[in-house]
């Protein structure tokens, strides 16, 4: 999605913005019949197509990080592969020289070592001579089994590489089929957008602006983030990842995208943990899966919170019920109400850490909470 269109997914000043801009905007015929339903039904439409771009753009992205690893895995066995055969090369060398040896008969003798003891003249010598030829015959026994191991070992190579590569393939072909499926989701975003007049765009961001607010006042009322006074800080690589997120604010969403100069949801996490010296998982399900939960009182600067039933949303917690998340496209990465989108949970990277004693919270940038707030929302009940 780009260009007019793709801005019209923002709400608030931004749509306010695009308003002023295009005032002759006028709505598109379509079969949705779009001009006479209420504002609730479209809202909870663009909310479910956000939703299953969502979902698609994180499978997207853990396919990308499966081809990631085979690529690597492909290029390591190849690397062996080579090795081996290199290896076996230089065996069927060795055997080769050992075999012109013995056709020439100079490596071997007529008779047997105790033969040629017992008709030597000097017994010593003989003995030292034996002494050669079973070491010599020592090094063709070797050099056989050295020919045998590494044929062996290439054959095993070439099988084993032949099925990364192919698996290598299947998750191009898939990857592939996963982001047509995302580029076709977002451009029924589009469709739907284009088909709303202005007044209904306006209507829009306000729906959308005051669910968020009735949210977050009834998050907060409710007590959840009641927690002990060490949930006001985080500890120092929480404080790292949070100074590296709030540098990010104002960049752009791109779906699939890990930085620097755009993010998704789970490319911002997890490229900023990076930052502060820990890795963990790419996209927001496997955050969720892999990261240890913690219970939302806990809370602190850096944690992460995960959104949706099928955790395909993800922020960083900001403090004071606040976050920083790279909400959807169309929008950029902002402050937002940790309420902006039903909460699934928390987790925290560094869960044995202790929180700062000096911690001094990140002064944010002008303009810092305009903007969407939402990621992508429920389906409808």
């Amino acid at each position: 999605m780009s260009g007019r269109l793709l801005r019209w997914v923002g709400t608030g000043a931004a749509v306010g913005a695009l308003l002023a801009a295009t005032p002759s905007v006028q709505a598109a015929p379509g079969p949705d019949d779009t001009d006479e339903r209420p504002v609730s039904e479209l809202l909870t439409d663009l909310q479910d197509l956000y939703q299953k771009a969502e979902e698609s753009t994180e499978t997207h992205n853990a396919t990308e990080e499966k081809l990631k690893k085979q690529r690597a895995e492909v290029t390591r066995l190849n690397r062996g592969l080579t090795k081996a055969r290199t290896s076996v090369r230089d065996s069927r060398g060795e055997a080769g020289r050992f075999a012109r040896q013995q056709y020439q008969g100079t490596g071997t003798t007529e008779f047997s070592p105790y033969v040629r003891l017992l008709l030597a003249r000097n017994p010593q010598q003989a003995l030292d001579q034996g002494h050669v030829i079973g070491r010599v015959a020592a090094e063709r026994a070797a050099a056989v089994k050295r020919l045998v191991g590494g044929e062996k070992k290439a054959a095993e190579l070439t099988a084993t590489a032949k099925r990364a590569y192919e698996t290598q393939v299947a998750l191009a072909a898939r990857q592939k089929k996963e982001r047509d499926t995302v580029q076709g989701q977002l451009k029924e975003v589009e469709k739907l957008l284009a088909s709303l007049t202005p007044e209904q765009l306006a209507e829009l961001a306000k729906a959308e602006e005051s669910g968020t607010a009735e949210a977050q006042r009834k998050f907060m009322a409710s007590g959840a983030l009641s927690g002990p006074a060490s949930a006001t800080a985080p500890s120092r690589r929480g404080n790292s990842a949070l100074d590296y997120a709030v540098r990010q604010i104002g960049k752009p969403y791109e779906w699939g995208a890990e930085g620097p100069k755009s993010y998704d949801c789970s490319g911002l996490t997890s490229e900023a943990w990076a930052a502060a010296g820990k890795e963990i998982p790419r996209t927001s399900q496997e955050q969720w899966a892999e990261l240890p939960h913690i219970p939302l009182r806990k809370l602190r600067p850096g944690d992460l919170i995960v959104y949706f039933p099928k955790a395909t949303h993800i922020a960083m917690y900001l403090g004071d019920g606040m976050i920083i998340q790279a909400p959807r496209p169309g929008s950029k990465v902002k402050v937002s109400p940790i309420a902006s989108n039903p909460i699934l949970g928390a987790i925290r990277p560094d869960p044995n850490s202790k929180a700062m004693r000096d911690y001094t919270p990140p002064k944010l940038p002008r303009g810092a909470r305009e903007g969407s707030d939402a990621g992508v929302a429920t389906s409808r009940p």
